[in-house]
């Protein structure tokens, strides 16, 4: 297993990038819009996605500003099978607050689990190339 990125959600996604690229030199890896979501996402780091642990922004189209609070996503870990990591998680007495299936808008396998203090962790398929 491996850590694949951190989620941060941001009210104006165009500040973020030049933040996230220009002012600290990451490189924008790839950015897809879900238009029947209404979110955008963007993903950015100093390496490839394949070896490197990066940063996927969030940008919710109706939402311009968040409070810290509520700013943080959650941690993502690849998992060789989404549905076997779940039923294994779940028989050591954790917290599934997604079921393993495909995400909405979307076709990747992904699960959701919660830790003691409340912290997101997605589970997620090996990447593949759409």
């Amino acid at each position: 297993m491996r850590i694949l990125h951190t989620m941060l959600r941001v009210g104006d996604l165009d500040k973020s990038l030049y933040f996230y690229t220009e002012v600290l030199g990451m490189k924008l890896l790839r950015r897809r819009d879900y238009p029947e979501g209404k979110f955008t996402l963007a993903f950015v780091g100093y390496g490839d996605e394949k070896h490197d642990t990066v940063i996927e922004l969030t940008h919710n189209w109706d939402t311009d500003r968040y409070d810290l609070g509520n700013g943080f996503g959650h941690i993502a870990i690849e998992v060789e099978d989404v549905y076997a990591a779940v039923e294994r998680i779940r028989t050591k007495g954790g917290k599934i607050i997604r079921e393993a299936g495909p995400m909405m808008h979307g076709k990747t396998v992904l699960a959701f689990v919660e830790d003691p203090d409340g912290y997101k962790i997605e589970l997620l398929s090996p990447q593949r190339e759409d």
